[in-house]
């Protein structure tokens, strides 16, 4: 079994795009290190802005100060 966790940060991204992402992230185990799709897991965490950093700074923060 192959289990790959990919954390973004949330951020507006529809249930298409995650889509998209698992789909190409399973396409690129198959293909490259020859894995089985059908025990390839892919799962998505979404971390809120306030809960990542950047530089010493919440992602929430530095998008307001880039909004001023």
């Amino acid at each position: 079994m192959l289990y790959i966790n990919v954390r973004i940060i949330e951020d507006d991204v529809t249930a298409e795009q995650k889509a998209a992402v698992i789909a190409g992230i399973t396409d690129v185990m198959v293909r490259v290190l020859g894995k089985n799709p059908d025990s390839t897991f892919v799962v998505i965490d979404e971390v809120p802005l306030e809960n990542s950093a950047h530089k010493g700074k919440s992602v929430a923060e530095l998008r307001k100060q880039t909004k001023a």
